[in-house]
């Protein structure tokens, strides 16, 4: 199937969101393209250089497709979105020359779930390691951690708005609902809240998200969410099954939660899940 691709210095995981601030022409003209179709685009880690010039060679060999969920356009042509990942597909070849941005011939990859008494356990293993590498990592989040913002776009006229500023609406006008864009949900403003109660916010959460009883799924978001090189998490994402997938992340958090138990490196959860991201 023929895709168009974003090259980022970032790796996408099924189930994860991934924001974006649009600006440069090529990908205005991607984003639009794929709102007025519903169709999805492909992200692909850059594992060498800039996303200038030819990419061959220099990109991976597998990412995963994006569906635009919320979109909001700015009076001068901007977007701001938020895509999600679905589907894991292999790059077979690139298209360079019939559009302004990149185009693949892309195969999607087929889910392995590996053994079921293995996926389970593992789940459960890899999910209670996650629970106390959050606990671990609360001093870190508690004096230099990313606040959580969340803004809810509000539709308004495009005169009525300040330079800059967003309009909850797609191409031609239309409202996100119109054009087979869900609704944007409010999401939690956290940053008013007093550390304790962040804490044990947080810990609520990822407590949900580990009791899912979908060991493939639960592989993806923990991929997503641990802070690790992009390469090892590239390696993640291209697991041939869900119980190697969880396998490196017992190993990864094992490592990660020794090193905290010591001080030894501090870390925070990957900014990339909270902030925008400029094209």
């Amino acid at each position: 199937m023929e895709l168009p691709l974003f090259p980022l210095h970032s790796v996408l995981c099924p189930g994860v969101a991934l924001p974006l601030h649009i600006f440069e022409e090529r990908y205005r003209l991607l984003v639009s393209r794929c709102i007025e179709r519903s169709e999805p685009f492909g992200v692909v880690l850059i594992r060498d250089g800039r996303e200038v010039g030819p990419m061959a060679g220099r990109l991976a060999d597998v990412g995963t497709t994006a569906l635009i969920r919320r979109a909001g356009r700015y009076p001068d042509g901007r977007y701001d979105i938020v895509a999600v990942g679905e589907r894991r597909f292999r790059v077979m070849s690139l298209d360079h020359e019939r559009q302004p941005y990149l185009l693949g011939d892309v195969t999607l990859i087929d889910e392995g779930l590996g053994s079921q008494t293995d996926a389970e356990r593992m789940a459960g293993r890899v999910g209670q390691r996650f629970l106390r590498y959050l606990e671990l990592l609360q001093p870190a989040l508690d004096d230099d951690g990313p606040e959580i913002e969340i803004e809810v776009e509000i539709e308004a006229p495009e005169d009525t708005l300040s330079e800059g500023e967003p309009v909850a609406m797609t191409i031609e006008g239309l409202e996100a609902e119109e054009s087979g864009l869900p609704s944007p949900e409010p999401t939690l403003d956290t940053s008013g809240l007093s550390p304790d109660q962040r804490r044990d916010l947080l810990m609520a959460a990822a407590r949900r998200l580990t009791a899912t009883d979908d060991p493939t799924a639960l592989s993806y978001l923990l991929t997503g969410l641990i802070q690790v090189d992009l390469p090892v998490r590239q390696g993640l994402l291209e697991a041939p099954d869900t119980v190697g997938r969880l396998v490196g992340l017992d190993a990864l958090l094992t490592r990660e939660i020794g090193h905290l138990d010591r001080n030894l490196r501090p870390i925070s959860l990957d900014p990339r899940l909270l902030s925008l991201r400029r094209n």
